[in-house]
This record gives structure tokens, sequence and C-alpha cells, in this order.
């Protein structure tokens, strides 16, 4: 391995970060649970005239070392909050706008709860701060199935990649789509895929909701499996600082890689709305 002053400096190459554009205000673009930078591929376009964009690959990610990925560091988010700060100190970001899909999401909102003044918005994503069913809070996945997922996530990987992907893009999506995400679950170690899985889906973020105080503009489809509409809601009722929330007409859980365009433009104004 080459030799680095600091973490930071390693995460640059280790996480394959990359910034593209002109513009003086700074994008961050954070892919969520098995993908990785590739699916902004269509979104950030629309974005290097007038930003300056960031993208990265989480450490779990198939587009990163997998002999980087350390089991107990990342046996939590707060690993994943690190890794952030860290890339953006070594890169002297003081302000930017934070977009992150799913987990990423939950890792921008803790992100912005260590640093408030790193950011000056988050726009979240089909974000959830628990994806599991609890008593009156409808996560949208009960905890046994969870457990049945996890099963079938051990025993049989591409099985169980089979199933999930059409499940999560939702019908009626491109075929290009589908390879796409398909192509980036299959590239990760299915060890690590199952150890974040568990950490993503068994985390519980709700008690810190009411601890960001950064502007938060949420944006979820209209159907998700993964994350229904009420996850949403919850989101916005519960968050410390000022929140609009923005439903699309889109289905499934990545509506950024089966309709760029919408989600593209459905930025574009929230960057530009005052909340």
């Amino acid at each position: 391995m080459a030799d680095y002053n600091n973490r930071g400096e390693f995460l640059l190459e280790a996480l394959n970060v990359r910034v593209v554009g002109q513009g003086q205000s700074i994008i961050v673009f954070s892919h969520g649970f098995g993908s990785d930078q590739s699916v902004w591929s269509r979104v950030i376009p629309s974005f290097t005239r007038a930003y300056r964009v960031i993208s990265f690959d989480l450490m779990c990610s198939g587009s990163c070392d997998p002999t980087n990925y350390d089991f107990q560091r990342y046996a939590t988010l707060d690993g994943y909050v690190d890794d952030l700060l860290s890339f953006l100190d070594a890169l002297e970001i003081d302000r930017c706008a934070f977009v992150g899909h799913s987990v990423s999401a939950m890792i921008g909102l803790l992100a912005a709860i260590h640093r408030p003044n790193l950011f000056s918005r988050l726009i979240l994503i089909g974000g959830s701060p628990r994806f599991t069913n609890d008593g009156n809070y409808i996560g949208g996945i009960d905890p046994a199935h969870m457990e049945e997922v996890f099963r079938r996530m051990e025993s049989n990987y591409e099985s169980w990649v089979a199933g999930f992907v059409p499940m999560a893009l939702g019908a009626d999506v491109p075929d290009m789509a589908l390879q796409e995400f398909s192509r980036t679950l299959f590239s990760m170690r299915p060890d690590i895929a199952l150890h974040v899985a568990r950490t993503a889906f068994a985390a519980d973020l709700r008690h810190v909701l009411g601890l960001v105080r950064v502007p938060v503009c949420i944006i979820q489809s209209s159907v998700d499996l993964s994350v229904p509409p009420a996850v949403a809601e919850y989101m916005r009722r519960h968050l410390g600082g000022p929140t609009v929330l923005e439903f699309l007409p889109t289905h499934g859980h990545l509506p950024h890689v089966s309709s760029p365009a919408p989600v593209a433009n459905a930025i574009q104004q929230l960057l530009r709305r005052r909340i």
C-alpha cells in the first residue's frame, strides 16, 4: 500500500473520489446499498456547468478493494460518516450540498449532526431511519422477513440478487437499469454485501432525527416497496430543521437509475428552493 499522510488522503484513492464541473458551489453525491457512484452517471451531467460535483464509492461497494473493508469499522454507519468527513477535509471542502440515496441519506444526516456548518442542505432520496416495522412505526419490512432475507443472501447470493433487483427497481423499468443494478450488486463480495445489509437494515436512527438542524429536502418515489411514503412523512415531521418533502411519480427504490431525468430536475429545483 502506498504511503499516505492521513486517512483522508488514503480515502481519496480508496473510495475512487471523483471531482468534475467548474462551478463554485459544491454538491456531493453518495450512493446507496448495492450500487456505486456509477448510478449517478445520468444525473451528474445536469450539474457540471453550474457546480463542482463530487462522487465516490462507499467502502463496501464492489468498485473498492475489498481488502480495505474493515468489518468492525463498518459494523455501524459511523465508519461511513467518518470516511465522508475525512475525505471532504482532505479536499479542503468547507461548504457543500449533499445528495444521499437510501443508506447514504442516513450517513448524510449523521454527518450533518457532527458537522452542521459543512452542509448547506441535504437532499435525501429514499432515506429511512429504520427499514423494519416497529409497533405503530411502519418501516416497510417485517423483522422476521428481514431475517429471511439475510438467510437467502447467505445461502445463495446470486439467486437473491436475481429476485431483489426487479423488486427494488419496480415495474416497467428499462432493461438497462436492471442490468446496471445487477452488475453493481454482483460486483460486491457476498460476505461484505451481507454485512452491509445487516448494518443498514438493522439500524434505527429515529432518535437522532431531531438533532439535524440543517435544511433537508426529501425526495420520495410514490411507489417504493423498500421505503413506503409513510417513512418520508415520518422524517419530515421529526427532523429538527426546516424540511420539505417532494413525491415523484416514479416507481422503485432507485428512481435516479430508472428515471434519472425527473430526479435530476427535482434536485435542481430543491437546490434553488428557499426552505
